[in-house]
């Protein structure tokens, strides 16, 4: 071959597509976060320390449907390798851990049944023949054969998971199993939709991750935005992490340090919705941040900036969430002191910004539309969970109805 030749071969397969005909998107994710250690937080994390010679079963309701589909399983903050002994994913069937008959498949990394994820990665699975329409349930089953620190989870899950004894990842029931409430392994579902896919990434806290919405229901505002744009063609994940804030760790990185990995890398992103910032501004000199100072709308708005600059580097779209009112937040709780009237001025001027900068693409105000007419610095009533800081199913379905045109 000829150097010319060999030059135009190259050029070719520098510009031509990998695989041509895949069209890998996100359907559904549960963003990964450090486990802490009992006693060192005011909330105990609802998992076991470790498993071993155990599975785990995971329910998952995807988005959008697809032809493939690949599993993703998170080991980002552990410490040590994480031994996979088998892996399953079957069409759920039921409220106890159940799969539909016929249905279960057996996952394979590289081609083997199991898989040793490395300290601080991911293990994404290969590609698995699956057809899936939209808002299909599945059960992802993991057997770990060794004892597994769980150092990696997801704190509010509301879908109900269940560990059994030894290796029943094909099994159709688990009877006696221990509910698990949270994710342990479980992060992400891609899959190879029939046309190219665009997927909106909800990005926030527990008011993302659907803290007062009915548990396994799939009533979260993520979920219920699913129901509206999934059967359209519209990816939709949720990267909420309850206890997130924009500038602090502790229930997950700071939102600058995750945003890449789970927002900006997951495939097909087009649109993010940023929704978070009222626990940097309520947990100081609360139970849960005592020692903390303050916070300013200035270091809030910097925050805002820097996950705009990272998503517009990205070519993907941001909208920016207005934070909804809290007056009365937690009372009668430990955490009583999350609301104060000097915190809900904060929290006017953070939306101020966000309504008026023109920084965001675009403005969602949930603000405008969950506060109470008549007394604004509080949710209304038939939108309240009950503890004036997280939405119920009503207020949850309002702000999906409110953004379903994304």
């Amino acid at each position: 071959m000829n150097k010319f030749l060999a030059a135009a071969v190259l050029a070719a397969s520098l510009t031509a597509p990998l695989h041509a005909a895949e069209n890998w998107v996100a359907s559904w994710q549960a963003s990964p976060h450090a486990a802490w250690r009992s006693g060192d937080f005011v909330l105990p994390t609802g998992i076991p320390d470790s498993l071993a010679q155990q599975t785990v079963r995971e329910t998952a309701r995807i988005s959008v449907g697809g032809r493939r589909v690949r599993i993703v399983l998170s080991n980002r903050y552990g410490s040590q390798p994480l031994v996979v002994g088998e892996a399953h994913v079957a069409r759920a069937a039921g409220a106890d851990g159940g799969i539909a008959p016929g249905t279960d498949q057996v996952l394979t990394f590289g081609g083997q049944r199991g898989t040793v994820i490395p300290a601080g990665a991911p293990a994404v699975s290969d590609a698995l023949e699956m057809p899936l329409a939209a808002l299909e349930k599945l059960a992802v089953s993991v057997y770990l054969p060794q004892k597994t620190p769980l150092a990696t989870f997801h704190w509010g899950a509301q879908q109900t998971g269940h560990i059994a004894a030894g290796n029943v990842a094909s099994a159709a029931a688990l009877p006696g199993a221990t509910p698990l409430h949270g994710r342990a392994l479980l992060a992400g579902i891609w899959v190879d939709a029939a046309v190219p896919t665009r997927a909106v990434v909800a990005f926030g806290d527990s008011i993302t991750d659907g803290n007062g919405s009915t548990p396994d229901s799939d009533r979260r505002w993520p979920d219920q935005l699913a129901g509206h744009l999934g059967a359209g063609g519209v990816a939709v994940v949720n990267a909420g992490i309850s206890g997130a804030r924009l500038l602090g760790d502790r229930m997950g990185a700071n939102a600058a340090a995750r945003f890449e990995q789970d927002v900006l890398a997951q495939p097909g992103v087009h649109t993010a919705v940023v929704l978070m910032g009222i626990n940097d501004i309520g947990w100081p000199q609360s139970a849960f941040a005592p020692q903390e100072p303050p916070m300013t709308a200035a270091r809030m708005i910097a925050a805002y900036r820097q996950l705009i600059a990272q998503a517009h580097a990205r070519g993907v779209r941001i909208v920016g969430g207005t934070l909804l009112p809290f007056e009365g937040a937690l009372q009668g709780t430990p955490f009583d002191a999350y609301y104060t009237p000097a915190k809900d001025a904060v929290r006017g001027e953070v939306n101020r910004w966000i309504r008026e900068s023109g920084e965001f693409d675009e403005v969602a105000d949930f603000d405008a539309l969950l506060r109470d007419p008549d007394h604004p610095s509080r949710m209304q009533p038939r939108y309240d969970s009950g503890d004036h800081l997280h939405p119920g199913d009503a207020g949850y379905a309002a702000i999906a109805r409110s953004i379903s045109r994304y």
